[in-house]
């Protein structure tokens, strides 16, 4: 069966688009409190449990990745049978995960206090802490997480995406409430307790709901669990080296800066995350739409529909860096009311964009990978990238000098990026499905259009710094500067891209 992309690609960017102002809001509303209500060591507590359960999560091994990756063909074939065996396979998987992700933070628990420099906040037991993040990370694995297979293997993200958003908007306004009202961090994390639990059971009612016929039976061939096996084996090699790159950053500036480190980097690195999750709209809307269309269309059309969405997410990330660059230090100023520990020099946000760029330039091609099964091919990278990343993590933070400590994590990444990831996944999807001339199209694309970021990221941010005004309308004033610089200067290069891309979401197909 071949989806239909584009109306499933227009539900999706909807509700993911709609799910990515909730997630730039509520949180910036609930950092905002926690940091005005409890101070920047609870925001470094949060950040250090959110890291170590990230490392402990990679007991799922990426058997969902494998499993959604596996369902696109028998979605293409029809074949009843062999997905409902892929689900029941999944969901035992699950139920072991969540033991074991339990049981492996148990373990943690005596090493908690080494991971935390310098003091802790008075009224907080760090353990007690833990052990409810602990439970609230393991419960889905428990409940009905392995139900949103099923909506993602038919590009069916858009209900997966409102279900969280409702949850997202109905939790924060209830942990919202508990903050203000009791300031007691424990009723606040005892909160997502609740809401992850309720965000399960209403996945397992769509998911049943929209397809009643698919339901957790029938063996899965030997073959073809194999085939799975071999493929979680690459792709826990990839989660690995994601977790290395990014969810050790935390506990490095913890174990040799603190918590108020960990907050002043997190309140940087928050801002990426929600800039991030405009172009996200997009990534994960076509993700499964790549998926299907591989096993359906030839490889010249695929690759001309992987450019074609390279295009439109170029642009977006183009706009976003320039904006990232003219308002970050200007909403950081306001955001955190001139906190002196919490407000870097110059170059950290410049870090940051430069990291932005480059990390979502290759977001495309990594969607293709992922929809083309290509797991094994460079399972190799995200742990040599992972090493890199932490090594020069490790040095930077020791030899740098005080005031660029910070930058080393973020520059370390950076390397990683450059050196390891870009060029080795690149020449992975060139020679595994297209070929050598469709890449050297791309890396010149690719090229191109990281010239127009510099020069728009500079003529943004300049636009922006002529503003003299202060205090929040000096940050409005200047927004408003910087979107029309950025947005004006890129409608007029672009403007027959827009128009084409209204005129495809426009067609009932694709």
């Amino acid at each position: 069966m071949k989806l239909n992309l584009v109306v499933n690609l227009k539900r999706n960017v909807l509700a993911a688009a709609v799910n990515s102002m909730i997630k730039l809001l509520f949180p910036f509303l609930n950092r905002t409190l926690f940091l005005w209500l409890l101070g920047p060591a609870y925001l470094g507590l949060n950040g250090l449990f959110s890291s170590i359960l990230g490392v402990l999560m990679l007991a799922e091994l990426g058997f969902g990745t494998a499993v959604v990756c596996s369902m696109y063909k028998p979605v293409a074939e029809e074949n009843r049978e062999l997905l409902c065996a892929y689900l029941r396979f999944y969901r035992t998987v699950y139920r072991w995960v969540g033991g074991v992700i339990f049981l492996a933070g148990l373990i943690l628990l005596p090493f908690l206090r080494k991971l935390v420099h310098g003091s802790i906040p008075p009224d907080v037991n760090l353990h007690l802490l833990y052990l409810i993040y602990l439970v609230n990370t393991s419960l889905s694995y428990f409940l009905f997480a392995y139900r949103g297979s099923v909506l993602s293997a038919y590009h069916r993200q858009d209900v997966l995406t409102n279900i969280r958003t409702a949850v997202s908007v109905v939790q924060y306004v209830v942990m919202f409430v508990v903050l203000l009202v009791s300031r007691n961090y424990y009723f606040y994390v005892l909160t997502t307790v609740c809401f992850t639990a309720v965000q399960n059971l209403l996945i397992l009612y769509e998911s049943h709901k929209l397809f009643p016929e698919i339901l957790p039976e029938g063996k899965l061939p030997e073959s073809l669990r194999a085939k799975v096996i071999s493929d979680v084996k690459s792709i826990f090699m990839h989660k690995i080296g994601g977790v290395i790159t990014y969810s050790t950053d935390n506990m490095v500036i913890s174990a040799f800066l603190g918590l108020v480190a960990v907050a002043a980097y997190g309140n940087y690195y928050y801002v990426y995350t929600a800039v991030s999750g405009i172009v996200w709209t997009v990534y994960y809307s076509m993700a499964s739409g790549f998926g299907n269309r591989i096993y359906t269309d030839s490889s010249e059309h695929n690759f001309e529909l992987f450019m074609r969405f390279l295009r439109l997410v170029g642009i977006i990330i183009v706009w976003c860096a320039s904006m990232m660059m003219a308002l970050y230090q200007p909403f950081l100023q306001e955001w955190t009311r001139g906190h002196a520990e919490l407000i870097r020099h110059m170059l950290t946000p410049v870090l940051m964009v430069l990291f932005f760029y480059l990390n979502q330039s290759r977001q495309v091609l990594l969607s293709f990978k992922s929809g083309a099964d290509l797991w094994r091919a460079d399972r190799w990278k995200p742990i040599v990238a992972g090493v890199v990343n932490l090594t020069t993590n490790i040095l930077l933070v020791i030899y740098l000098p005080a005031k660029y400590k910070l930058d080393g994590v973020i520059f370390s990444t950076i390397i990683a990026l450059v050196l390891i990831q870009i060029p080795w996944e690149s020449h992975v999807v060139f020679s595994e499905f297209f070929n050598r001339e469709q890449e050297r199209h791309y890396w010149r694309f690719q090229f191109r259009f990281a010239l127009l970021a510099v020069f728009l990221c500079f003529l943004t941010w300049a636009a922006a710094a002529l503003i003299p005004l202060k205090g929040v309308l000096g940050l409005l004033v200047k927004g408003y500067v910087a979107a029309m610089v950025s947005g004006g200067f890129l409608l007029a290069f672009f403007r027959k891209d827009v128009m084409d891309v209204i005129k495809a979401l426009r067609k009932k197909k694709a």
